[in-house]
């Protein structure tokens, strides 16, 4: 009853043609701003979406290194009760370290290079994204490298260019910290390939083979810096983090994916949160107009007010009235800017029409990802400003003292 008469209300025509043009402001404000709302939480989620992927590609789904020290000993034992938890698809060992990469004597870096197992390959995707070379990471007596973009372009390490030997320096363990000349281990190694993920990684990493590695840090062939698994259902990491720590006790740190991330993540969740509040200050400015819509729509309808308080309404039911028509004008323009929305991001989903400006990113459009989430927060959200806007004009209705005589 309480939405007939505010739909009646809402497609009546007025006395005063000024309500109507407000009422319609204001409709096509929450409609706008709920359009706004949609779309750029959708590219919000698109770009969040696929840095997580490219950080997913980059890190494994599970990493667990050594809670005291740098390295750890990894025999069959221990191997075989990692193996045992289920939900545990592959394994791999890696050994990483600073070091210092050179070509002749003008060129030279700061690396993370890390030494990986043949297995590495299973629980990291790093192979999908060379854009020069090969992935191959040799041997033990001859290494090759295969490093970031950012590290290649720093020192000149390109593959199959004629060049001096590119020299790789790492710190010595077993040297007398006070004589320098023993301080660090070097030696030569082949440009194999070029990886591209994300800048971060570009400036930072070079792979090549576990071995060789191991032998420039004086470890043995069961010494490790971290071990990284693949789990069989993604969504299911932290269940296997449980089993893991229970097995493995409190000498190892075990983090997912997300948690080696964390700060990332967290800061991407805030950005979104703050666009979030930002863009419902629209909905605000849009409640403004609709205040003064249910207003004058009140002044209208003085006599038919009191038309039913004569025959009995409460003072609820005539502020039900006009609570229910701050609903339509809500409703009606946050359900258009929905379809709005819901039309521009399926569009740009399909046929990536709004390109991105540079050139210089992985893709070249704006990534968009629709969610039933962000539907239904904003229609929460349009639901609870349509309340407080409507509440003080329902209240007005319901409580003052109308006559039938003019």
């Amino acid at each position: 009853m309480n939405f007939l008469f505010a739909w009646r209300y809402f497609k009546s025509k007025k006395s005063t043609n000024a309500i109507n043009i407000i009422a319609w402001i204001s409709m096509i404000a929450i409609m706008v701003s709920t359009a706004a709302l949609i779309i750029v939480l959708s590219v919000f989620n698109g770009f969040e979406d696929l840095v997580k992927n490219l950080y997913g590609d980059f890190y494994a789904d599970i990493k667990i290194t050594p809670k005291q020290g740098k390295f750890f000993t990894a025999d069959t034992a221990f191997i075989q009760k990692v193996k045992s938890v289920n939900g545990v698809n592959q394994l791999s060992f890696t050994v990483e370290e600073k070091a210092v990469l050179v070509n002749g004597s003008d060129y030279q870096t700061i690396v993370f290079l890390k030494g990986v197992d043949k297995n590495y390959n299973n629980v990291n995707k790093l192979s999908h994204y060379i854009t020069d070379g090969k992935y191959e990471l040799g041997t033990p007596d001859a290494p090759d490298i295969v490093s970031g973009s950012g590290i290649a372009n720093a020192v000149g390490a390109f593959p199959g260019l004629a060049q001096q030997p590119l020299v790789i320096y790492l710190p010595n363990r077993k040297a007398n910290t006070f004589n320098s000349l023993n301080a660090m281990h070097s030696f030569e190694v082949k440009p194999a390939g070029i990886f591209s993920v994300q800048q971060e990684f570009d400036d930072k990493y070079a792979f090549t083979n576990l071995a060789f590695v191991q032998y420039m840090l004086d470890l043995t062939a069961d010494e490790y810096s971290s071990m990284e698994l693949s789990a069989k259902d993604a969504d299911k990491t932290n269940d296997i983090k449980r089993q893991l720590q229970k097995i493995l006790g409190d000498r190892f740190i075990i983090k997912t994916s997300y948690e080696q991330n964390q700060s990332l993540f967290t800061v991407m969740q805030i950005e979104k949160w703050v666009i979030y509040g930002i863009l419902s200050l629209i909905l605000v400015v849009a409640a403004f107009n609709m205040i003064g819509a249910l207003t004058m729509l009140v002044l209208e309808k003085e006599k038919d007010i009191a038309v039913l308080k004569a025959m009995g309404a409460s003072e609820k039911r005539i502020q039900n009235i006009f609570l229910s028509e701050g609903f339509v004008l809500a409703g009606a323009g946050g359900f258009l800017g929905m379809l709005i929305a819901f039309i521009i991001c399926f569009i740009q989903i399909k046929f990536q029409l709004i390109k991105l400006e540079g050139g210089t990113f992985i893709i070249n459009y704006y990534p968009v990802k629709m969610t039933a989430p962000d539907f239904i927060l904003v229609t929460l959200t349009i639901m609870i400003i349509a309340v407080l806007a409507s509440w003080i004009p329902a209240k007005k209705a319901a409580e003052q003292f109308y006559s039938l005589k003019s």
